[in-house]
């Protein structure tokens, strides 16, 4: 006489319940996924803005030339009137400020997909800042157009309303938070 051996497989319910899981915990880490790369976004931004700034300042330390001659600064501009992007300048007039010129513009530098400038820190609720580094002493000029002398920074929003905020001291020292 044959003896039947009973094999053992899983059944459908057992089946079904394993790939409900596997989509579940998919579903969970796309999610994430999604949200993690705007906060990276937003990161990069901060770093890269933070990072043009230190460009300017090597700019104006290095006396590098631009157009032939060497500016007596060089600096940064930053509007909420243009909240995608920020300007890299080369200040021949030697006033603190960008003047809106293409003989000046070195780089027009846009921010990432989603990310904007949405406040500048400054005396008086104005809509521009400019940070300007002149050469040979390492000295930082942070204006805006209502007060000469005022300190400020930066603020970003990312496309998951995160900030990150940029901010230079007198010294040239800038912080990201």
């Amino acid at each position: 006489m044959k003896k039947f051996h009973k094999e053992l497989s899983f059944t459908l319910v057992e089946l079904l319940v394993s790939i409900f899981i596997i989509i579940l915990i998919a579903g969970v880490v796309f999610a994430n996924y999604r949200q993690s790369g705007q906060q990276f976004a937003l990161q990069r931004s901060a770093n890269k803005l933070a990072q043009d700034i230190r460009r300017a300042q090597a700019m104006a330390m290095g006396a590098k030339e631009y157009q032939g001659s060497v500016p007596p600064r060089y600096g940064v501009e930053f509007t909420t009137a243009n909240p995608d992007y920020y300007i890299l300048f080369a200040d021949n007039n030697d006033n603190g400020t960008y003047q809106s010129n293409p003989d000046v513009e070195v780089e027009k530098i846009p921010l990432e997909e989603g990310v904007r400038i949405v406040e500048l820190f400054t005396s008086s609720p104005q809509t521009g800042l400019w940070i300007t580094f002149k050469s040979p002493d390492p000295i930082t000029d942070i204006r805006d157009p209502g007060d000469p002398r005022s300190l400020g920074g930066i603020r970003l929003i990312g496309a998951n309303s995160q900030t990150k905020t940029i901010s230079v001291n007198s010294a040239g020292l800038i912080e990201i938070e």
